[in-house]
């Protein structure tokens, strides 16, 4: 049984709708405010949330302002009620994520196939795609049938790019994203005096590309591949569109695209803050970590500039903290290849 959240300050109005969708077969939870509705959303994740606009306390804006900021609430279908029927509200409801509209009075039809419409949406899109080539599939066939673009079933194939060969360079104009389905690639940037700084690594399930796309600016930093890779190409005209057409589509895409923001923000705090010994093992235990996923016995490959520049130092000060872990046991060098022996004992000695 699904469950709804309905807040309404108009005690008439919350009783006859809440009746409506309890006769229907859905459970519902009411809020005579917003601040109410968000605590009782906090206990209990509703699956849909049907919300007037014009409030005391806690307007439908600000509820829905706290449901998008709020990881835990975020991507609930998102239904307003309103008496106002201006197009500034419209939009602006739909501007901050809004998935639909009611407008007062509704009729029982109106409001449940409202409801239905969305829910069917809504499951129709997974709650998470796998940042793997048969997860990017199953969500472009999903979108495909949610928004009819007939475009997303062409062009699946990968594209073959050459170890070393340029993907894009710094100052191109942005055309397409780009899914890694296998190999990897860096993204860097380089200094006026010709010193790269890795600003990505991405490897089998990652997207790049997509910041200069959002941002709607030429690329500031190249991509290379790193080995032979082969990337599935997503037109600039498709990717605007998966995110503009439905909100279900936009949020799982978003999602996808996110898979390792996080760990890329980190990335860049340890480097401005930590020390060069930490920097290291830490660079070492994350390029460590994501090759467990791929491999029984990780190898980290990269020469010695691009980990220098992935750790933000010079090749020299790599080199020399590399031997001091090598002499200490904790990872093992043959030529270009390093093993990690002991994560745990090389996380202790960060400092």
């Amino acid at each position: 049984m699904k469950t709804i959240l309905l807040i309404e300050d108009n005690n008439h109005i919350r009783e006859n709708t809440a009746e409506i969708l309890e006769l229907a077969n859905y459970h519902v939870l009411t809020a005579e405010n917003g601040k109410i509705g968000v605590e009782k959303a906090l206990e209990t994740r509703p699956d849909l949330v049907i919300c007037d606009i014009m409030m005391p306390i806690l307007d439908g804006y600000g509820v829905l302002h706290i449901f998008n900021k709020n990881p835990v609430l975020s991507g609930i279908p998102f239904i307003f009620l309103t008496a106002k029927t201006e197009r500034s509200d419209f939009r602006r409801g739909m501007e901050m994520g809004a998935d639909d509209y009611l407008t007062k009075p509704f009729d029982e039809v109106e409001l449940l196939n409202a409801v239905e419409g969305r829910l069917k949406r809504f499951d129709q899109m997974r709650p998470a795609y796998e940042p793997t080539k048969d997860g990017l599939a199953q969500f472009l066939d999903d979108a495909q049938t949610l928004t009819g673009i007939d475009s997303l079933t062409v062009d699946r194939k990968g594209h073959l790019i050459r170890k070393k060969q340029f993907v894009y360079s710094e100052g191109d104009e942005p055309m397409r994203l780009y899914f890694v389905q296998s190999g990897r690639v860096k993204t860097y940037k380089t200094n006026p005096d010709g010193k790269e700084f890795i600003t990505g690594l991405y490897q089998t399930g990652d997207f790049f590309g997509y910041v200069s796309l959002l941002e709607q600016t030429d690329h500031t930093d190249s991509a290379v591949a790193l080995e032979d890779s082969e990337l599935v190409y997503i037109p600039k005209e498709i990717f605007i569109d998966l995110l503009s057409r439905d909100g279900e589509v936009a949020r799982s895409f978003v999602q996808l695209l996110a898979n390792r923001v996080t760990e890329r923000e980190q990335q860049l705090l340890e480097m401005a803050y930590d020390s060069l010994r930490r920097r290291v093992a830490d660079t070492l235990l994350r390029l460590h970590q994501n090759l467990q996923t791929h491999e029984s016995e990780p190898v980290i490959q990269f020469s010695r500039d691009d980990l220098a520049a992935m750790v933000g130092t010079a090749t020299e000060s790599l080199i020399r903290t590399l031997s001091e872990f090598k002499s200490d046991g904790l990872i093992d060098i043959s030529g270009t290849n390093i093993r990690v022996l002991q994560p745990e004992k090389l996380k202790r000695s960060r400092w």
